[in-house]
């Protein structure tokens, strides 16, 4: 990932999947677990996904020390 691109994705509101995986260092595949599991609030138009920032924010902050991989461990935001 570029510096410009870095840049950008940490000033945009709301964020792609391939962003907010970028943004968090949390896989793709495993952000769109997340989001079926409704543990990640989204915005959907059409098909594109879209996350806001502060909400992935909050979500590492209150996950912190779980284990993302387990649904009943993870704590929605």
């Amino acid at each position: 990932m570029t510096e410009h691109t870095q840049n950008t994705i940490q000033t945009k509101k709301a964020l792609t999947v391939n962003e907010a995986s970028e943004y968090t260092g949390i896989g793709r595949n495993n952000l769109r677990k997340l989001i079926t599991w409704q543990k990640i609030p989204v915005i959907r138009i059409g098909n594109k996904i879209l996350i806001r920032s502060e909400v992935l924010d909050q979500f590492l902050k209150k996950n912190e020390g779980h284990n993302l991989k387990n649904k009943y461990e993870v704590i929605a935001v």
